[in-house]
């Protein structure tokens, strides 16, 4: 495994980041205890949840199966654990009021109830979810230095945020003093490359780490043509079926496919190498339902793309260019 700083921090982080999202609702705890055995196994350093997942009736189920393998011997100081606040936790999906989203109130009451079932002292890096529109910056520093200092939380990190969003939250952060964003974790991939406009620049230029969500756009890149011509794997949904109904989208795979093929490169591992190469990227999330996924993804750490794919890859994929000039001029 290969490791970088998190951002602007003195943090090292494996490059590839353990996605729990599938624990619960995908994967049982037998097999997803057998998953994060693996990603120790393999040097990876760096998981994420949030307190929503395991989605619906079963929210926090996920963090609570991360809480069980701590119990039963997993060595919690080897783990660099990310999780997440704001979305509602009421089973029913009617949050009694202040207990979503990013309030002072809300976020004291989400952190305790993730330590719980987390079965930890201490989060490393706490990530707010979504924007709060309700909420003012000042506010929310100020829940988060409180938690900082009772060594409840070590850092602050955003998801979803647009690039003003982290501008408007680091430079409120700076005024008090505060450490402020040191991560955003956001959609990019190959196919989905808007981030490059605003997000990526602002986190860059404010020291935070990129962490990619969804790196095959739903498993649109991890050779889904192929798969669904021999009539093997799960069929195409969400994401990945809704682009592959465009005409244009579709001749975009194939043509990434081909290319990929020809330089016999596997496409999920190409597709995580490739975000490997982007300026800014600390690691992309991968959410592995088995330890096989594991092993896939973790050969992509390893997988040194030619510049004729790097090239190849853009081509199909463009990207919207450097920002202003891209809508500017």
């Amino acid at each position: 495994m290969k490791y970088t700083q998190l951002g602007r921090t003195g943090l090292k982080v494996s490059r590839l980041v353990l996605g729990t999202m599938n624990f619960g609702p995908q994967t049982d705890e037998a097999g997803s205890h057998a998953i994060m055995d693996a990603a120790i196994d393999a040097g990876i350093n760096f998981w994420d949840t949030a307190n929503v997942y395991g989605w619906g009736e079963n929210k926090g189920r996920t963090e609570e199966i991360i809480g069980s393998w701590f119990a039963k011997g997993g060595d919690r100081e080897k783990v660099v654990l990310a999780t997440k606040v704001y979305g509602n936790m009421g089973a029913d999906g009617k949050p009694w009021p202040n207990h979503d989203k990013l309030s002072a109130a809300n976020i004291r009451r989400a952190v305790e109830a993730s330590l719980r079932r987390l079965n930890t002292d201490h989060i490393d890096l706490y990530q707010f979810h979504h924007v709060d529109r309700d909420t003012p910056f000042e506010e929310i520093w100020q829940a988060v230095d409180v938690l900082v200092q009772q060594g409840k939380i070590l850092y602050a990190g955003s998801s979803n945020f647009p690039g003003y969003k982290i501008a408007q939250a680091n430079e409120t952060a700076a005024r008090r003093g505060s450490l402020g964003l040191v991560s955003e974790q956001c959609l990019y991939n190959l196919a989905e490359r808007r981030a490059e406009m605003e997000v990526v620049p602002a986190a860059r230029e404010y020291g935070l780490g990129v962490i990619p969500w969804s790196p095959l756009h739903g498993g649109l890149l991890g050779g889904v043509l192929k798969k669904e011509a021999e009539g093997g794997g799960r069929r195409a949904s969400g994401r990945s079926a809704d682009a592959l109904a465009n005409t244009a989208m579709r001749e975009k795979i194939q043509a990434y496919e081909d290319l990929l093929d020809k330089h016999g490169l596997a496409p999920g591992e190409a597709a995580l190498a490739w975000l490997l190469t982007r300026p800014g990227v600390t690691g992309p999330i991968v959410g592995p339902r088995t330890a096989e996924q594991l092993d896939s993804a973790l050969r992509a750490v390893e997988l040194e793309l030619s510049e004729e794919v790097l090239t190849g890859l853009d081509e199909i994929f463009p990207g919207p260019g450097p920002s202003p000039e891209a809508f500017a001029w």
